[in-house]
């Protein structure tokens, strides 16, 4: 019996396993139902009592030894066959693959701050959840100011004590800016800002601004059109013109919207300009003194003049685009569309 298990033993140590076909066959000729080892375990009832124990041990590692080798060599053939499988062919050609593009918002973003950038306005941000004083009242809204009416608000808290809303407009940031700096200050504030309105191809509950500020001595409703008129050529064209009409806003005094000449028609008239040759792109006007005081800069010393636009408004006019919500609905059709200059 002893001399069996050495021949067996010997036999196990000396059998190629080169691939799945003499896998199978070293698993069938040792461990299988009729393998050598199975029949070591039959002959080992004819072994005296006295040995049986140690017989049986050593059939015990023998199988053991047969098991390990079927083991390592079944996963070196596995192995094998996964790095071929892995193997690539560096002569072939790559596959094209789609790179993405930007947002179209963040496109005309990304370019209104740099022409800013160039004239020295700095880029300023501001938490999205915002209080009372700086979404409201620091910029001459008090409390039962009718133009608080003007703005539908998410508020987030409300009480006696404490008023957290969406902000509804990036001046909060400026507000922040007036309070933590004195001037000259010149900044521009772009972010996501809510209102409580309808969602239609003209309105949404959630857009995008930019607002400018610019604080120093002397500063002038001039200073304030030529800033915009350069703006203007920059983004649209040399032959740009832009008009001033009166409007009304509680921070700035006086206050005015600004239109561009409609660049589809070269202000002939047109169905996306009502036929007037001009199109709306933003309000603006000079920081109303109460606004300066509040935020700790002295009114008869420094004036400004502030600025603001949504860039949905300016992104609809540079590439025409006649939905708000297509901006937002994540439709690869509309979106890959669109490419950076």
């Amino acid at each position: 019996m002893v001399e069996n298990i050495e021949t067996i033993q010997n036999a196990i140590h000396q059998f190629e396993i080169t691939d799945q076909k003499s896998l199978e066959a070293f698993r069938i000729e040792f461990l299988g139902s009729k393998g050598s080892v199975k029949e070591l375990y039959n002959f080992l009832k004819t072994v005296p009592n006295e040995q049986k124990k140690a017989v049986g041990q050593q059939i015990n590692d023998l199988r053991v030894i047969a098991e390990e080798k079927l083991n390592l060599a079944k996963e070196t053939l596995e192995n094998s066959s996964s790095t071929q499988k892995e193997k690539i062919d560096t002569s072939r050609p790559g596959d094209s693959f789609s790179v993405g593009t930007r947002h179209p918002l963040s496109i005309v973003r990304n370019e209104i701050i740099e022409i800013f950038n160039r004239i020295g306005y700095t880029v300023s941000e501001g938490p999205e959840i915002e209080d009372d004083w700086h979404n409201f009242s620091a910029l001459n809204f008090p409390p039962e100011h009718p133009a608080r009416d003007m703005q539908d608000t998410f508020f987030v808290e409300k009480d006696d004590d404490m008023e957290l809303a969406l902000r509804t407009h990036t001046s909060s940031v400026q507000v922040r800016v007036m309070e933590s700096q004195q001037p000259p200050i010149r900044t521009i504030s772009p972010g996501r800002v809510y209102r409580n309105e309808a969602i239609s191809a003209r309105a949404h509950c959630f857009f995008h601004q930019i607002e400018g500020l610019y604080i120093d001595k002397n500063v002038s409703f001039a200073d304030l059109k030529q800033t915009l008129l350069y703006f203007a050529k920059e983004l649209f064209g040399e032959k740009t013109e832009i008009r001033l009409r009166p409007s009304y806003f509680p921070f700035t005094e006086p206050s005015a919207e600004v239109d561009v000449s409609c660049t589809i028609c070269n202000a002939k008239g047109c169905n996306v300009c009502k036929y007037t040759g001009w199109l709306e792109i933003l309000g603006c006007g000079m920081v109303d003194p109460n606004v300066l005081e509040a935020s700790g800069i002295d009114s008869t010393k420094y004036s400004g003049f502030a600025f603001g636009m949504g860039i949905e408004r300016i992104t609809q006019l540079k590439y025409r685009v006649n939905d708000l919500r297509l901006y937002s609905e994540n439709d690869m059709r509309f979106l890959t569309q669109f490419t950076s200059a």
